[in-house]
Formats: structure tokens, C-alpha cells, sequence
């Protein structure tokens, strides 16, 4: 009998697609918060948009861990691009910021560039089961890359966010980005293990040690990340922001969770290709929506511009 081809994970998929457009809402939302908030001269956790773009980022991380859950890495991560656009429309109208034309272009380019990753991205997981997982945890290369990740963030934290969080945006977002090495590999992992962690079998204990431990390095993680997150909203532009934030995180989530479940094992080579086309796609259109805003573009101009060459 001939293989079939596997079939992608529709409902994997779907739920990254609805939280990667909630996510996109939160930086907007907690923004106008800030905002308004500092026009009272108070603080932002007293302004009620402020919450309810915390509420919207919260849900946002659920989403992200029933995707994980259901899906491969690779494929939820870059998903995450889809909420830029969204995040573009509504700053137009909650934060009076502009779209023009090559911020239109890069929304079309993040929705072609996710597309591709969706069709060529791995369609099954290369790990199924709590003994894999644990398996793969004490993997000498993963081991290593993980004291490399704590001693990058305890050196950002401790030395250079004091000093020069308030004038260099890649401090903050170093932090929160190496902190993906833990919130996805943990979000992960935790689908993978409560299924075991809570049963009659003799080996649960150790699952439910191992369930807690995951729990609580992703609370951490989070709780960290959206630390740093607001203390980089109040001090730099949400655009360049999430843009940077958006590519610097899903490089390092993407290395991370190669390391740790090698899922690009089951990706040819023009599947390879393809995604990383697909990747530079959806990351040249979120430079494209947030770092530009400001250029005042727009089709008439472009035009003009054109007949003056003919």
C-alpha cells in the first residue's frame, strides 16, 4: 500500500490562527492604556483598557498552548506574524496611527508568507509521548543551549536592562525573546505530560514532579516577559516594537525547539526551502507594516511618481 500523504493539523491550526489575532490586539490595547493612563498622570494598572488588553493577551496564551499542543512547533510560531496586521487595523483606529501603502503591502505580504509556512510546514509530531519528552530534555546539546539562554538573560537582566533598558529596545527585547526558549518548549511539554500526570500508573509521580516543574517555569517565563513587555511600551514605539520582537522571537523559539524536538527531521529539502522563503516573506511584510508607518506613502503618490518617470 502506498503512504498517504499526513493531513495538516486543522485544529491546531485554527486555534493558532484565533489566538495569533488576539495576541496581536494586546500590545494596541495595553498601549492606549499606558496612554491613558499617563495623560492622568496614574498609573496604567489603573486604566480599564489596559486590562482588558492583558485579559486579551492571557486568552492569547491559552490559544498558544492548546495550538502547541495540537500542532508542531514550527508551524504555530510563525503564525504568530498573522496578528500584525491585525494589530495594524486596529492601532489605526484606537491609537490614530497610519496604514499606507507598504503597510498594506506587508499585510499582504505576512498573509502569502503564512500561507507557505502552512503548506510546507511538517505535518506531524516527532514527539508523542511523556518518555520521549524526557528523553529529549536531557540531551547534552539541549542541556547546553539552555545554560547558554541563562547566562544571556541573567547578563541582561542583572547589568544591561538597568542601565540601558531605557535606551536600547534589543535589551528589552532580548529578554523577553530568550524567554521564549522556555514559555514554548514548556507549553509543549506540558500537553505532552498531563495526560500521564494524573493517573494510577507507578511512573506518575514522577510525571505529576515533572507537570509542576513545566507549570511553574512558564509561569515565570511569563510573568517576566510581560514584565519587560510593558516596560518596553512605555519607553519605545509599539511599531518597532513588535516588529523587532516578532522576528527576534520566532528565530529563537524556532532554534530552541529544533534543538529540543527536532521536528525539521521530518522536512525535506524543498520543504526547507520553502519555509524559510515563507519566513523571510511574513518578516520582510511586518518590517514593512510597522517600521515604515510614518513614510507617507500612499498609490496616488506612487503613481505620480511613475508618470513623472514616463
Amino acid at each position: 500500500m502506498m503512504d498517504t500523504e499526513p493531513e495538516l493539523p486543522l485544529l491546531g491550526l485554527s486555534v493558532a490562527l484565533f489566538s495569533s489575532l488576539l495576541n496581536g490586539s494586546t500590545f494596541v490595547l495595553q498601549k492606549k492604556g499606558i496612554l491613558r493612563a499617563r495623560t492622568r498622570g496614574a498609573s496604567y494598572l489603573t486604566d480599564f483598557i489596559w486590562w482588558i488588553g492583558t485579559i486579551t493577551m492571557a486568552l492569547g496564551q491559552i490559544g498558544n498552548f492548546l495550538a502547541y499542543t495540537a500542532a508542531p512547533a514550527v508551524l504555530v510560531t510563525p503564525l504568530g506574524a498573522l496578528g500584525i496586521p491585525c494589530g495594524s487595523l486596529l492601532a489605526s483606529y484606537v491609537l490614530k496611527e497610519r496604514l499606507n501603502f507598504l503597510g498594506k503591502l506587508g499585510c499582504l505580504l505576512s498573509c502569502v508568507g503564512s500561507v507557505i509556512l502552512i503548506i510546507h510546514s511538517p505535518k506531524s509530531e516527532n514527539i508523542t509521548s511523556r518518555a520521549e519528552f524526557e528523553e529529549k530534555l536531557s540531551n547534552p546539546v539541549f542541556l547546553s543551549y539552555l545554560c547558554v539562554v541563562l547566562l544571556m538573560l541573567s547578563l541582561l537582566i542583572f547589568w544591561l536592562a538597568p542601565v540601558y533598558g531605557k535606551k536600547n529596545i534589543m535589551v528589552y527585547i532580548g529578554i523577553c525573546s530568550l524567554l521564549g526558549t522556555f514559555t514554548v518548549p514548556c507549553t509543549k511539554g506540558i500537553g505532552l505530560v498531563a495526560q500521564d500526570a494524573f493517573t494510577s500508573d507507578p511512573s506518575s509521580p514522577g510525571a505529576r514532579h515533572l507537570f509542576l516543574c513545566l507549570i511553574a517555569v512558564l509561569g515565570c517565563s511569563i510573568l517576566i516577559q510581560f514584565r519587560y513587555i510593558n516596560k518596553a511600551l512605555e519607553d519605545f514605539d509599539s511599531c518597532i516594537f513588535s516588529a523587532i520582537y516578532y522576528v527576534t522571537f520566532t528565530t529563537l523559539v524556532l532554534l530552541a525547539t529544533a534543538i529540543l524536538f527536532q521536528e525539521w527531521t521530518k522536512v525535506g529539502a524543498v520543504d526547507f526551502l520553502a519555509i524559510l522563503c515563507g519566513f523571510i516573506t511574513v518578516s520582510t511584510g511586518v518590517i514593512l507594516i510597522q517600521m515604515f508607518k510614518e513614510f507617507n506613502i500612499n498609490f496616488r503618490e506612487v503613481n505620480k511618481t511613475l508618470e513623472k518617470k514616463e
